[in-house]
C-alpha cells in the first residue's frame, strides 16, 4: 500500500490528511506524489496519528 491509497482509504482528501498529520498541504501533496521524500519528522508524525499505520509498507 502505498500513501495515497492509504489515505483514500481513510477516504480523506489530501487537505484533510496533512491537517491529520500536522504538516503543510503543499508538503503533504509532494510527498504523496513522489516530490520529496518525507523527512523524519513527517514520519513521526504520521506515526502519532495513525499508529497502526505500517511506514514501511506506505514508503518502501
Amino acid at each position: 500500500m502505498n500513501l495515497k491509497r492509504f489515505r483514500a482509504s481513510l477516504r480523506l482528501n489530501q487537505k484533510q490528511m496533512a491537517e491529520k498529520i500536522g504538516v503543510s498541504a503543499s508538503y503533504y501533496y509532494k510527498v504523496e506524489s513522489g516530490m520529496r521524500y518525507p523527512s523524519f519528522c513527517f514520519l513521526q508524525k504520521l506515526k502519532i496519528a495513525f499508529p497502526k499505520a505500517n511506514v514501511d509498507e506506505l514508503f518502501f
